[in-house]
């Protein structure tokens, strides 16, 4: 059982690091967005196989582990770690998305028109810290009540899509750029995608309820 207990507490803590990566992965890539940081966009690009390393040795681990967990709670534990890593594997792919986006936009000149993509990336980053802590302490109240949050980040999104487009008719000169920002916003949008599902993972770790598709946050 000891010997047990320290491999999952070393499978728990290269989740964890994984998700510090990807959650720097996201920073990173809203920064060289919004400063127009073309090497910053090249670098965060990159580095995304390092999070991609890290899914399958989260993957490999817990394939060796199911084999030995002598409690229902492990079995649990190990199998929402798994969806955990392949939702934070897809943050990291979104990261390398908006730093594409990012990438082309520094090359160009930049939009007179100014929409809230800093605002929508830091909600997008509260929720998935907020899931990630939720995870760490085993706290499903937390996880159930940022569930909501997404329909905030949803909303924004689709306000920010309708500046943009309005630009494009205005301008067509735009288009391209205005197009960027699209991808940008919606990758930011799927990751608050992503950080509601690990929110619905703690709430099965810890309540062994299954909420995807349900809509139940209480």
């Amino acid at each position: 059982m000891l010997h047990f207990d320290q491999e999952l507490a070393t499978f728990k803590n290269t989740l964890l690091t994984m998700a510090s990566h990807a959650e720097s992965a996201v920073k990173r890539a809203v920064e060289a967005l919004v400063t127009r940081n073309h090497e910053l966009a090249v670098q965060v690009r990159a580095e995304d196989d390092v999070i991609d390393r890290f899914e399958v040795d989260v993957d490999e681990t817990a394939i060796s582990l199911l084999s030995k967990a002598p409690l229902a709670s492990d079995l649990r534990l190990i199998a929402a770690a798994m969806k955990i890593s392949q939702n934070l594997e897809r943050v990291g792919d979104e990261a390398s998305k908006i730093a594409n986006r990012a990438r082309d936009l520094a090359q160009e000149p930049p939009l007179r028109l100014t929409v809230p993509i800093p605002q929508l990336a830091e909600l997008a980053l509260q929720m998935l810290a907020r899931s990630l802590d939720a995870f760490v302490h085993q706290e499903p109240a937390a996880a159930r009540a940022l569930i909501p949050q997404d329909k905030k980040v949803d909303a924004l999104n689709k306000d920010i899509h309708r500046q943009l487009a309005d630009q494009m008719i205005e301008d067509r000169e735009t288009i391209t750029r205005c197009l960027n920002l699209m991808v940008a916003a919606k990758s930011l949008e799927r990751i608050a995608d992503h950080a509601k599902n690990i929110a619905e993972e703690v709430v099965y770790l810890c309540e062994a309820q299954d909420i995807r598709h349900t809509g139940q946050t209480k």
